[in-house]
């Protein structure tokens, strides 16, 4: 039997790079869906109730906004694929 070696990372596909870690060196921000707040990479809660990574507390605590101006948009440019408002 042969096995053929294959680089998994050989620049054709980017590769995530920042360290992983639990001490909370990360430097990433979420914002809790649950606990309505923003958490740490120490205190962060399960992906489940989280938006994020954000790079700063700031952008965190405006994830819902950010997240209403996306739909916004998403939805305007969908209403304009379809052929509505015309």
């Amino acid at each position: 039997m042969t096995i053929w070696a294959v680089p998994v990372a050989d620049g054709r596909l980017p590769v995530h790079s920042d360290r992983m870690s639990d001490d909370g060196s990360g430097g990433h921000y979420y914002w809790c869906t649950r606990h309505h707040r923003v958490e740490t990479d120490a205190d962060v809660c399960p992906a489940r109730h989280v938006l994020g990574p954000y790079a700063s507390a700031a952008d965190a605590d405006n994830a819902l906004q950010t997240v209403r101006e996306r739909n916004d948009a998403w939805d305007a440019e969908d209403a304009r694929w379809a052929g509505e408002g015309r």
